[in-house]
């Protein structure tokens, strides 16, 4: 997946795809890209909780990104998904939440960010 992304991006940052030289960097192993953890952790959130009435849903955008560590390779993830807000915009509800992502073994999180989330009901 991080080979994939590297393709995709166009990051081929040796801390994310080279194994053998990422031995001898500053986490002994190779990283995931903050954007995929990004992306890996908003596809968690869902499957954390979802609004299972709405028409659609549509990302408006997140807050607060922040990456306070990095996320080994390999690495076992899990999220927490907290509700911080519910409102209305233009006729659709606005949902924000913060998705909290943790690896085992490492002491903080990987990613927290805050996605905001345009349901039609």
């Amino acid at each position: 997946m991080v080979d994939a992304f590297a393709d995709l991006s166009g990051d081929h940052q040796w801390i994310h795809v080279d194994t053998e030289w990422a031995k001898t960097g500053p986490y002994g192993t190779t990283i995931v890209h903050g954007l995929l953890t990004l992306t890996i952790s908003q596809h968690l959130g869902h499957e954390v909780w979802d609004v299972v009435t709405r028409k659609f849903g549509l990302n408006y955008g997140s807050d607060k990104v922040r990456f306070p560590a990095p996320l080994p390779v390999p690495a076992q993830i899990f999220v927490v998904v907290e509700l911080l807000e519910v409102g209305e915009r233009g006729g659709l509800i606005q949902v924000r939440t913060r998705v909290t992502t943790e690896a085992v073994g490492i002491e903080k999180p990987v990613c927290v960010f805050e996605p905001i989330v345009l349901y039609q009901m």
